[in-house]
């Protein structure tokens, strides 16, 4: 029996090494990685220059307290500064922490204006946002909540897509509205160009902020930097993570000055947050994700993935719904129950992807991933949907 908390449904199956976009369980077997440890490992495993960056930081110094000047950390903040819309950057080790201190950098900025009633978020129902206490509240789905006492108080939540049902949720109260551009647990729903670009005019005609969790969706899964760019708007405030680390626990909140300045010392702190280890592998990943022309693959390569996709849903009707996401967040809305389409996947044909919500299949690969990766992947699927098909027709 295990030590560990059961919280996890977790395989038996366990991996010894990885290399490029495949992991190796501990008896040899190689497994195509369309999992990614969630988004996690952008650059796919074993990565050379992340893997000697890492080597090199271990022989100076882990960790030190953000009471000190990191260099490290300094120079990832200005490069994502000088990246993005954003002036200035938090550090801390995941997703949630990074939109926690998203949400708390809203609720501050009006209380620093002497706004102190403006704290409410809009947020959309199908989001995801983290595990903790405040981020399950942001979210807003009743099976995180159930079980941990009542919902954190401020977030108010209506159907993504519907711009007069966001603008009819707007009250005094009303701080900001908090959206991932292509949500992922929740279903990979990728929003739209215009919904996105009348969420940053509410918040421009209310005074409001415009925070963006783009945990998933952004360094480059999407063939943009971030998704944001897809639309032409900016954020106020957005939170990064999984791909920022490549697999290294660490995650960030970028803001512009003005909504920035209102967190002062005491108002908001990480012990591990950005310390030099985390930052040293941060600059790495980087240096691959801004290399010329890597996004532009990327960018083509979801358009590979689409494209058999859609041949897949052609061949198979029956099976595959819908089609969904933006570049290397891809989803298929399946008919066989996803989690056990999942282990078929894994068990049968050596294929490692995930589900999300509304029983959709998330296929999110690392951002190296080839033409003949994404051919190889789309064979795995068919000869799933194929054996389903044939142990249909001999049961009837």
């Amino acid at each position: 029996m295990s030590a560990l908390y059961g919280t996890y449904a977790r395989s038996e199956l366990a991996f010894e090494r990885g290399e490029g976009m495949r992991l190796y369980s501990q008896d040899g077997t190689p497994y195509l990685d369309f999992h990614s440890g969630i988004a996690v490992n952008a650059l796919g495993h074993g990565d050379p220059h992340l893997v000697a960056a890492l080597k090199a930081a271990a022989d100076k110094v882990w960790h030190t307290s953000n009471v000190f000047t990191i260099t490290e950390q300094e120079r990832l903040g200005q490069r994502l500064v000088d990246a993005t819309f954003a002036d200035a950057v938090f550090f801390g080790n995941s997703g949630a922490e990074a939109l926690e201190c998203a949400i708390k950098t809203a609720r501050r900025y009006f209380f620093d204006k002497g706004e102190k009633d403006r704290y409410e978020i809009i947020a959309f129902t199908g989001a995801f946002h983290g595990r903790t206490l405040g981020t399950i509240a942001a979210g807003g789905n009743p099976s995180y909540i159930e079980g941990f006492g009542p919902a954190a108080p401020g977030f108010v939540h209506v159907a993504p897509g519907d711009l007069a049902a966001v603008e009819a949720a707007i009250t005094p109260k009303t701080c900001a509205i908090l959206i991932e551009p292509v949500q992922g647990e929740g279903g990979v729903t990728a929003m739209t160009t215009e919904f996105m670009r009348g969420l940053r005019a509410l918040c421009d005609q209310h005074g409001m902020l415009l925070v963006l969790d783009e945990v998933q969706c952004g360094y480059g899964r999407t063939g943009k930097l971030f998704a944001y760019e897809w639309s032409g708007i900016t954020p106020d405030i957005m939170a990064v993570a999984k791909g920022i680390g490549g697999g290294f626990p660490l995650g960030a909140c970028l803001a512009t000055a003005e909504v920035a300045k209102s967190m002062v010392p005491g108002t908001h702190g990480s012990t591990y947050g950005g310390n030099p280890l985390a930052s040293a592998v941060g600059n790495a990943v980087l240096d691959r994700i801004l290399e010329p022309g890597f996004i532009e693959n990327v960018h083509a390569m979801g358009q590979k993935l689409a494209w058999h996709l859609q041949q897949l849903a052609q061949r198979y009707p029956q099976y595959v719904l819908e089609l969904r996401g933006k570049g290397l967040l891809a989803g298929i809305k399946i008919t066989p129950p996803v989690r056990e389409f999942v282990a078929r996947l894994r068990d049968d044909h050596h294929m490692l992807a995930i589900g999300a919500g509304d029983n959709v299949l998330r296929l999110i690969p690392p951002l190296i991933a080839t033409e003949a990766d994404i051919a190889e992947a789309a064979g795995k699927l068919a000869d799933a949907f194929a054996a389903i098909e044939a142990e249909s027709a001999a049961a009837q």
